[in-house]
């Protein structure tokens, strides 16, 4: 038996201080997880219940530490953004899990960016419609290398930051989540099967803005290394 079309390769984030990789089955973010965020959103901060959107695996594209990824300007936008977060990978996967034993699931965290045509999300949730125009498009999920927990630990207070052709723009900490990391995931186990290879971006600090052709963007979690990306 044979593939009628050719098959998608598998999408593989680097592994810190290591020639393995992780390998990319669905992607998971979660909407407005920082408070500060969540009012320059024009939203109450209340610990309401997290939401989530999905990006394809596909729009993932991993970054080698030292190295600079240059992602095209989107089509269909004139208010491109950038949203720095915390990505956790999953390494056990489980429905129900308990916030105890969650982070018993985190395989390892990375830096990543959450790119976003904010004018077309904007105008989809006006209409009460789906994210995914301004969210699930090509190359809006920029994400260094993946660090082992085991190595690195279980991030609580570690800052968080983006600078923008050098000049800070989101500067905050891990400890300024609405929802935990562990929290996170053991919400989102109710409603879907985690899996090995899943990735959760966890929600960005307030300071989200627009970016434009030949800006560089340099992203950091402390004990996580950079994440470099440039617009062409």
């Amino acid at each position: 038996m044979a593939h009628v079309v050719k098959a998608p390769e598998i999408v593989a984030v680097p592994v810190a201080d290591s020639t393995d990789t992780f390998p990319v089955r669905r992607v998971y973010c979660v909407g407005r997880n920082y408070a500060a965020h969540a009012r320059e959103m024009g939203f109450d901060p209340d610990r309401e219940p997290p939401f989530f959107f999905c990006k394809p695996a596909d729009a993932v594209r991993p970054v080698a530490e030292g190295e600079t990824l240059d992602i095209p300007y989107p089509t269909e936008t004139n208010n491109y953004h950038y949203e720095i977060e915390l990505v956790a990978a999953i390494g056990k996967g489980g429905r129900d899990i308990s916030v105890e034993d969650a982070l018993n699931h985190v395989w390892g965290y990375a830096v990543g960016l959450d790119m976003t045509r904010r004018d077309l999300q904007m105008k989809m949730r006006e209409m009460g419609r789906p994210w995914e125009i301004g969210k699930a498009f090509d190359d809006s999920a920029p994400i260094g290398p993946l660090h082992r927990a085991d190595k690195v630990g279980h991030l609580e207070n570690a800052a968080i930051k983006l600078d923008v052709n050098g000049a800070t723009k989101q500067s905050s900490s891990i400890n300024k989540l609405i929802w935990s990391v562990a929290e996170t995931v053991s919400y989102l186990s109710r409603f879907f099967e985690l899996v090995e290879g899943d990735l959760i971006y966890t929600g960005t600090p307030e300071g989200v803005g627009p970016v434009v052709k030949g800006d560089l963007m340099v992203g950091s979690v402390e004990g996580l290394g950079t994440l470099s990306v440039k617009v062409v």
